[in-house]
């Protein structure tokens, strides 16, 4: 089984072709449906070779398709001092892609 391990947004994700993962947002223009490649690619194994990159494997690609597009559930952000009258409440919603592996090269 041929699986690769690849970093993107902070994390590193392993992956196999045909898998659908939630990964954090990239920057750029993106709409559903584009080919996103993943250069950043630390480790790929074929079943009877493994390479390993020093961080990144120079030749190594990953491709994908951009599935869907979210933001995550509300998480509340509160500051508070007792006493003195201070009270700050934000909210933050984390975007995120859904990407299908399609090629590991």
């Amino acid at each position: 089984m041929e699986f690769a391990v690849i970093h993107t947004g902070g994390k590193q994700y392993k992956v196999s072709k045909g898998d659908s993962i939630k990964i954090e947002k990239i920057k750029g223009d993106f709409k559903v449906g584009d080919k996103i490649v993943f250069d950043k690619v630390l480790l790929v194994e074929d079943g009877k070779d493994t390479k390993i990159g020093t961080p990144y494997i120079a030749t190594g690609k990953v491709e994908a398709t951009l599935e869907a597009v979210g933001r995550n559930k509300t998480v509340e952000v509160i500051k508070y001092k007792q006493k003195s009258r201070y009270f700050k409440k934000n909210g933050h919603r984390q975007p995120w892609f859904k990407v299908k592996i399609a090629e590991i090269k």
